[in-house]
């Protein structure tokens, strides 16, 4: 859903800035996010400007803004393989088109809705099956707990927390997953909410 959201703007960008031509999208990769900040909860957005050539090609890209380096890097690694569908320059259509466009970074997109009404259900036994064999190193990347960290970064708590308690209390989360996932196999029937920080479960 990140990833329709972005296209959707981007086509509403081309619209504006495209004039005559209808840029039409045929390989464009979703950028990654970065790993330690998609861990960290650390969201934010990137403006970029780039052409667009008559033979679909990409080229002068340049990040406007970002509320991150590393995003920004993301950003121009994605867009460097991007290619839209030739268009023949005739009439009043130009040889390349510039487009300035948001590239949105966030966790809670792709969030399943009410997720905090399903956390509040989950039980350890659930947790154990969804773990499954995942080696420890990788158990703070797990689904559950990608859950867990995109509904403390939703849009619904930017008005209540500011953004340096947010990435404190997903911090804290990450710090106690071992804990939580050792705490579940012993004890299957235990919910999954009981074993969160005290301040996160008032939020969920």
């Amino acid at each position: 859903m990140r990833w329709l959201v972005f296209l959707l703007l981007l086509v509403g960008s081309v619209g504006v800035w495209a004039g005559e031509v209808f840029l039409l999208p045929e390989n464009n990769p979703k950028p990654i996010y970065p790993r330690e900040l998609f861990r960290a909860g650390v969201t934010g957005e990137v403006r970029v400007r780039f052409t667009v050539y008559a033979d679909g090609s990409v080229n002068k890209i340049s990040i406007l803004q970002s509320d991150h380096p590393d995003l920004a890097e993301a950003t121009r690694k994605a867009i460097t393989q991007w290619r839209f569908k030739p268009w023949a320059v005739e009439g009043d259509l130009p040889a390349e088109q510039e487009v300035t466009a948001p590239m949105v970074f966030r966790l809670d997109l792709d969030t399943p809705i009410h997720a905090n009404q399903w956390l509040q259900r989950l039980r350890c036994r659930d947790v154990n099956e969804a773990m499954g064999d995942i080696p420890e190193y990788a158990w703070v990347d797990a689904a559950l707990f990608g859950y867990t960290r995109a509904y403390l970064s939703n849009v619904i708590y930017t008005e209540q927390l500011e953004k340096e308690q947010r990435l404190a209390l997903i911090a804290k989360l990450n710090k106690r997953v071992p804990k939580i996932v050792r705490e579940c196999r012993n004890s299957p029937v235990r919910k999954y909410m009981s074993l969160l920080p005290e301040d996160i479960r008032k939020l969920l």
